[in-house]
């Protein structure tokens, strides 16, 4: 199955339906894209996604929900002043826009999304809805 998705690019929405379909032509990408790594894990309360955002303020990062199940994570990581008489002798950290979508479950609740940064590591807790009982109901049978 590791081949399938090499085949076709990175599409791997028809294999993960939680995926975002990175060829939409409204996704912004960007070099720095692939620089913003982030950890999805679910927990039996929460789903919770821990992004690096090294160097990066609070008020550079944006956390927002899209029609009405798409956790959107992004921000805008600036190019560096150069001062011409500097001699540059290697530049290796990635600057410009990042962008990273999440198609979230349907038992999730959207008002109480919370998001925290601490330490260049952003955190998004979204809550997820208590499991629904089901309800059985025994009929008599008559006669």
């Amino acid at each position: 199955m590791a081949m399938i998705p090499s085949l076709f690019g990175n599409n791997t929405t028809i294999f993960d339906p939680f995926s975002f379909n990175m060829f939409d032509p409204s996704t912004e990408t960007s070099a720095a894209i692939s620089n913003t790594r982030i950890d999805w894990k679910e927990t039996p309360e929460a789903h919770i996604f821990k992004a690096d955002v090294p160097g990066l303020k609070k008020e550079e990062v944006k956390v927002e929900v899209e029609e009405g199940k798409v956790l959107r994570i992004s921000g805008e990581r600036s190019v560096e002043k150069e001062d011409k008489n500097d001699t540059w002798h290697r530049t290796e950290r990635s600057s410009g826009k990042f962008t990273r979508r999440f198609r979230l479950p349907e038992n999730v609740k959207m008002d109480q999304i919370k998001a925290t940064m601490e330490n260049g590591v952003l955190c998004v807790v979204v809550p997820k809805e208590g499991e629904k009982k089901r309800e059985v109901k025994n009929i008599e049978i008559c006669g």
